[in-house]
């Protein structure tokens, strides 16, 4: 690891070779059967690969107590990066980024709106590039040998393995760290410096994994970065999609300026499964940013729950009220942030509706009566309600 200039720090993996008896005990022990081992009869291959693997896990393992002990090494550019299973980055949920773009809406200068998408990122990340990033915090040779091998690493699908000569493996444990770390170097860095020596008014960016959304001040920055975010993502073998990158007004001034010049409401854009409108509060009609459930994400959702409904038919109505309570609060806990009430509602009446004409299949001569119905859906299926607070109070108080 380079914590200075020309400077290289000692190893935080240590280099002292094995001992000759955790060697031959390691040898000698019979591993586990299975996974084309045979019964009874040592197989080096499979206890090799297991020790490689617990080797690496303690090598990264002892890199994260080094930069939690000492904050003064220079390691921000993977440990900003590193996360947990579930999440992109640890402490940054989806939620967050959320909080952080409803924030940056309400309380900057925000005219102008960059939605922009990646085509194909973790398809077409460029290889040479993302172990340079790596390289330019990491010294030790050993960790940027594993972390190769990693982006080499193909897909297993159906017993047939796939390799790639680019991007990151899908679906692979080692792609969102990765892809975070190369748009940290490619697109957060760049912004920041952007912002300070080139902007006219204020910018703001929110991004989480590759979905990002920028806002702008003025038209003229917008219109600006978006060409040289093009020109620089070309040289680094990324583009942007052309149909759904889409620079929009949004703001509270967007509603007056478009209705001066005769325009209809201000465009919509949106970020991590919420649509964003321009909105005003009941009584005293301020600028809010209204979030609803994206239509295609509930719609396929829903039909999604239908086929399973297929599947289920013949199943008692315990056991499929159970599946559709687990359903719907992993669905009411994400999508609960205030303001959504009616999507939450459509969608509990929408499921409601598709169990009840999967009961009603079940026979041709009897008909499920509406209020038995009910009954049963208060019965298994919870009623949504907000359980998100607003972001003011949530980011406001963990920043």
């Amino acid at each position: 690891m380079m914590n200075g200039n020309g400077k290289s720090d000692e190893p935080i993996v240590p280099r002292k070779a094995a001992n000759k008896a955790d060697m031959h005990s390691a040898h000698a022990a019979e591993p586990p059967e299975g996974r084309g081992s045979v019964k009874g009869k040592p197989c080096g291959h499979t206890s090799t690969r297991a020790q490689d693997r617990i080797r690496l896990q303690h090598a990264l393992k002892r890199i994260r107590k080094a930069i939690v002990r000492d904050r003064s090494i220079q390691l921000t550019g993977l440990w900003h990066h590193v996360y947990d299973p579930g999440r992109f980055r640890p402490g940054r949920s989806e939620h967050r980024a959320l909080d952080a773009l409803y924030m940056g809406l309400m309380r900057k200068r925000v005219n102008w709106i960059v939605d922009a998408d990646i085509r194909g990122f973790f398809d077409t990340i460029d290889r040479q590039w993302t172990m340079k990033f790596i390289a330019h915090r990491i010294g030790d040779k050993r960790v940027l040998r594993h972390i190769a091998k990693w982006l080499k690493a193909g897909v297993m699908e159906e017993e047939k393995l796939t390799r790639s000569e680019e991007g990151t493996p899908q679906g692979g444990s080692i792609s969102p760290l990765l892809s975070n770390i190369y748009l940290h170097y490619v697109l957060d860095l760049r912004v920041e410096q952007w912002r300070k020596r080139t902007a006219r008014g204020e910018v703001i960016i929110v991004r989480y994994a590759d979905d990002f959304v920028m806002g702008f001040q003025h038209k003229e920055d917008a219109e600006r970065f978006l060409k040289e975010l093009r020109e620089r993502l070309a040289k680094l073998n990324l583009k942007l999609h052309p149909k759904k990158t889409r620079l929009i007004e949004f703001g509270r001034n967007a509603a007056r300026q478009r209705r001066a010049r005769g325009e209809g409401k201000p465009e919509t854009f949106n970020f991590l499964g919420f649509t964003h409108f321009c909105d005003k509060t009941r009584k005293r009609g301020r600028f809010i940013v209204l979030r609803q459930t994206m239509r295609k994400r509930m719609q396929a959702k829903l039909l999604e729950i239908k086929e399973e409904h297929r599947m289920r038919m013949n199943e008692s109505v315990p056991a499929t009220g159970r599946w559709l309570r687990a359903v719907a609060g992993g669905y009411y806990r994400y999508h609960a942030v205030p303001r959504n009430l009616p999507a939450m509602m459509s969608f509990y009446r929408q499921i409601g509706r598709q169990w009840a004409a999967s009961l009603s299949r079940r026979s041709h001569k009897a008909k499920l009566d509406w209020r038995r119905m009910h009954t049963i859906i208060k019965r298994w299926i919870p009623s949504p309600h907000i359980t998100h607070p607003y972001p003011e109070h949530r980011f406001g108080v963990t920043t």
